[in-house]
């Protein structure tokens, strides 16, 4: 984390918009600026699983996706996760600011060695309580754990097929398809 007293919002988009900030990403969890950093690992895994969801999405025409630098207002916390959707129905025009002021249908979120548990913890209850599905994804187990609002857990390994549900239906992608050995 890169402050020791809560901040603002206002201040954490003043922060995060300085022009010396240009190519770094931050996201504001519980009053806190953090920078988000992977490894290649994670990006990669995360590439590939936002990947599938993209080429199905636009195949279907259901929205749009967006990668490992699209932001999103989240439970009034702004987040960036590895990849997204957001589906026409709910957002028919794609807006021009840093952070999409609507939490997306569905994040991507793949575990990186700076992520702690309780971070996580925190922002899928935030995810659950804008009615986000999440997938949080651990490169290190191959395991995907599937977060759909009001239902419990899902906890899918190789040989397990990830689906889209409500959210994307139709979709269907085998665990062992996302990960990169």
């Amino acid at each position: 984390m890169l402050n020791v007293q809560p901040v603002t919002k206002e201040q954490f988009y003043e922060f995060a918009l300085r022009p010396e900030n240009r190519d770094r990403n931050f996201e504001y969890i519980a009053g806190e600026i953090v920078e988000v950093v992977s490894n290649s690992k994670s990006s990669t895994d995360g590439l590939s699983l936002t990947s599938e969801v993209r080429v199905y999405v636009k195949r279907n025409k259901l929205g749009r996706c967006t990668g490992a630098d699209g932001g999103y207002s989240v439970s009034g916390e702004d987040y960036i996760p590895d990849g997204a959707f957001m589906s026409y129905a709910r957002q028919p025009v794609q807006p021009s600011v840093a952070y999409n002021p609507l939490a997306p249908d569905l994040a991507i979120e793949m575990l990186s060695p700076g992520n702690t548990k309780d971070e996580m913890t925190h922002k899928i209850g935030n995810y659950m309580a804008a009615d986000t599905v999440v997938w949080v994804g651990n490169p290190e187990t191959k395991i995907i754990d599937v977060y759909v609002p009001g239902q419990p857990v899902k906890r899918l390994r190789v040989g397990d097929v990830l689906e889209g549900g409500d959210v994307l239906p139709g979709f269907r992608l085998a665990i062992a398809d996302i990960f990169e050995d």
